[in-house]
C-alpha cells in the first residue's frame, strides 16, 4: 500500500502550494467504474477547492479537449479513426456539481497537464513549487501529470479521496510507484486540505 500521510509537512514545502483538478469531465464518467465514484469525487474535489480558496492558494483545472479536424488526436485515436471530448461538446463539460466556475483552465490534448501547455510557466509565475493533484484517472492522467511535475522540479502530493480510476488495481500500483519512486506522498483528506492552511 502507498504511504498515506497527513499534516502540512508531508511532501515538503518551500514556495506556494497549488491545487490542480484533472479531467473531471463528463466524458470520463461515461465509464461505469468511474460513474459510481462521481458523487464522492465531486464532493472531495469541492472540499479541496474550498480549502485552497480559504488559504488563497492557486487553483487550476486541467481539461482534455480535442478538435474535430484530428490535429490534436492521439496516435490511438488516429489508429481507431475515432475522436472524443471535442471542444464545446457535452463530453468536454465539467461534471455536474463541480465548483470550477471562474478558475484558471489548462487545456490539454494528452494525459499530462504539462505536455504542450504553459502550466509550468504559470505555476512558476505564481511562485508555486508544490502541487496537490485531484481528479481522474489515477493511473493515467493524474500519474502522468505527477511524473511530469517531478521532471519540472515541482513537489507533488496526491489527494487520495479526490482521485479516481476505472481500474483500482492499476491505481494502487501506480500510487505505490509515485509515492515510493518519486517521493510523492498520498494524503488523506485532512492532510491534503491542511497544505492550503
Amino acid at each position: 500500500m502507498p504511504r498515506t500521510e497527513s499534516g502540512p509537512g508531508a511532501g515538503g514545502r518551500g514556495g506556494r502550494t497549488a491545487l490542480l483538478i484533472i479531467d473531471m469531465q463528463n466524458a470520463f464518467f461515461e465509464d461505469e467504474a468511474l460513474a459510481v465514484q462521481q458523487e464522492a469525487l465531486v464532493a472531495a474535489c469541492n472540499g479541496l477547492i474550498d480549502a485552497a480558496r480559504r488559504g488563497r492558494a492557486p487553483v487550476l483545472v486541467a481539461r482534455t479537449e480535442h478538435l474535430r479536424d484530428r490535429s490534436t488526436w492521439t496516435r490511438s485515436m488516429l489508429d481507431d479513426g475515432q475522436g472524443f471530448i471535442f471542444r464545446g461538446s457535452h463530453q468536454a463539460d465539467a461534471v455536474a456539481g463541480l465548483r470550477v466556475d471562474g478558475l484558471d483552465v489548462v487545456t490539454k490534448a494528452r494525459d499530462s497537464a504539462f505536455f504542450g501547455t504553459d502550466l509550468a510557466a504559470r505555476l512558476r509565475g505564481s511562485d508555486v513549487d508544490h502541487l496537490v493533484l485531484a481528479g481522474v484517472s489515477t493511473h493515467s492522467c493524474v500519474a502522468q501529470t505527477g511524473a511530469d511535475a517531478f521532471a519540472h522540479d515541482f513537489r507533488v502530493s496526491y489527494a487520495r479521496d479526490a482521485i479516481g480510476s476505472m481500474n483500482q488495481q492499476y491505481a494502487e500500483a501506480m500510487l505505490e510507484i509515485m509515492s515510493v519512486g518519486y517521493r510523492q506522498p498520498v494524503l488523506d483528506r485532512v492532510g491534503a486540505e491542511s497544505l492550503f492552511a
